[in-house]
């Protein structure tokens, strides 16, 4: 037993190394050219935010296994060298916390900052900012924990008598107490009079997770159930779309003189908007325009990638169009597979949480039998669909900021993403992914039985005071399936078509 534990230590730092590694690649290949070289202080947030991300991510099925490692224990000794996965999932978290309302905010004030402010000014501006929030914060924290901050659990109050040890045992469910005098010991059979309130104050960092959950839960249900709908089928719809042919020298041009003379009409715009920011007027209706250029520009970059895709150039370019054609192709077997994946995640949780009693296990049975196959083969599976649920997050939080006004965009984009796009996208990551995990752990209850994620998120988080109603009513779960069912029903409807608003470029027949 102490080898395997050993062993599952091991994997653990080996996995934490994959993943700073990994943290790195993305910075590094993500990263626009203006920050080569410079805003080392943001990027090591974005690394270290990145890296906490998917550890949290990975925790759960480290915490699964953590668990298997004790199946066989016959005493609690015999465990003594596994993970501690609940001082593991509350230092991560806690991490979690300070980063996302803290470190990162400060990080985008100070990268966003008056350029021509000195380091020491555009540092008191953003801590400026970071102490204000801190403060307001720390306060809501304190009254919340101090008022309402404990855990209200229903338990039943069970007695027995006491008789001598006898020769042997004779129980059954007519008598299964021990002694003939009144009593009431099982929990199936005792009235509902029997039913106590259990009350005791929660831990300050069980209850900063359980708060940052909630906020996390909010975003997650909304960007999630979109995005889980969105994911798979904006994949299938780019493939749908995709240029058929390659189209004449005439058609480029006259394509290229449209969208040249929409650059030129956007750059006007934003230099009126820059000359208003100078002035001061940074009002309602300034920050609206500030919003739609900044879409037009986003359309604008599309536009020009969808003409440069249909009209090769260059000695190469008739390898460009087949690795053109390969990538369409590619996009609608991810898209297909990401469908199915939607679908199962749709179903699991009708099934799973909505219907009271489960009528399958579903997913959890699909993990256990994968585990029977091979040791790590159902934590793997389980592990890739937590971390698509936070793929879906992400891809609902870019289509709800191209379709809504009052949403930031921070696209992501390969070469050419600014720092305080990557800053933003990684707060949303790791506010969203405390939210997968405690979804995952209540959706996957039955294989994660026993973790220490389940204790903290199952029953501490749905038996907090104040919060508990919105697991007891699935109002998240409800809310996840509700838009989902929403986005699927936009994309039959017009996903398919071509969108042909007058700033968009448009393949000629």
């Amino acid at each position: 037993m102490g080898d395997f534990n050993l062993a599952l230590v091991i994997v653990a730092i080996v996995v934490c190394v994959i993943v700073f590694i990994s943290s790195i690649y993305l910075l590094v290949n993500y990263q626009h050219p203006d920050d080569a070289n410079q805003a080392y202080f943001p990027k090591f947030v974005v690394v270290f935010g990145l890296s906490i991300s998917m550890i949290s991510i990975l925790m759960l099925p480290a915490d699964v296994a953590n668990r298997h490692a004790c199946r066989h224990a016959i005493y609690n000794g015999a465990c003594n060298l596994t993970l501690p996965m609940k001082e593991l999932w509350l230092a991560v978290y806690i991490v979690d916390a300070i980063l996302v309302f803290f470190v990162i905010p400060f990080a985008m004030f100070f990268y966003e900052g008056d350029q021509d402010k000195s380091l020491g000014k555009r540092i008191k501006s953003a801590l400026l900012w970071v102490v204000s929030t801190a403060v307001v914060c720390a306060l809501v924290l304190g009254i919340l924990y101090g008022v309402i901050g404990k855990v209200d659990f229903t338990v039943r109050h069970l007695a027995s008598g006491t008789t001598s040890f006898p020769t042997s045992w004779q129980f059954s469910n007519n008598e299964p107490c021990i002694g003939n005098n009144a009593r009431q010991c099982s929990a199936f059979t005792a009235s509902v009079a029997s039913e106590k309130t259990w009350t005791m104050r929660t831990t300050f960092p069980e209850y900063v997770v359980a708060l940052a959950t909630i906020v996390g839960s909010v975003l997650f249900t909304i960007f999630g159930g979109v995005g889980i709908a969105c994911l798979p089928l904006g994949l299938i719809t780019a493939f749908i779309r995709r240029p058929k042919a390659v189209i004449t020298r005439s058609q480029y041009i006259k394509e290229a003189t449209e969208l040249g003379k929409k650059a030129r009409e956007l750059k006007k715009a934003a230099d009126g908007l820059h000359q208003e920011e100078r002035s001061g007027a940074k009002g309602r209706k300034w920050r609206k325009n500030v919003k739609a250029v900044e879409k037009e520009l986003l359309q604008l970059e599309e536009d020009v990638n969808l003409l440069e895709e249909a009209y090769p150039q260059g000695e190469k370019a008739e390898t460009a169009w087949a690795f053109t054609v390969l990538g369409y192709l590619a996009k609608f077997i991810l898209g297909i597979i990401g469908l199915i994946v939607s679908i199962a995640w749709v179903a699991h949780i009708i099934i799973y949480l909505l219907v009271d009693p489960p009528l399958s296990p579903f997913l959890n049975e699909v993990f256990i039998k994968l585990d029977d196959v091979w040791g790590l083969l159902g934590t793997a599976a389980f592990a890739f669909f937590c971390f698509y649920l936070l793929l879906a997050v992400i891809a609902g939080a870019m289509m709800l900021g191209l379709k809504l006004v009052f949403i930031t965009i921070h696209p992501m984009k390969w070469g050419a993403t600014l720092m305080n796009s990557f800053l933003f996208n990684v707060g949303l990551i790791l506010l969203c992914s405390i939210s997968v995990i405690q979804f995952c752990a209540t959706a996957f209850g039955y294989y994660a039985q026993a973790t220490a994620a389940q204790e903290i998120f199952g029953h501490t988080l749905q038996s907090l005071r104040g919060i508990k109603y919105l697991y007891k009513y699935n109002v998240f779960q409800i809310g996840f399936v509700i838009l989902a069912g929403l986005t699927f029903l936009y994309y039959i409807t017009f996903g398919w078509r071509r969108k042909k608003p007058s700033a968009r470029f448009q393949l000629s027949s």
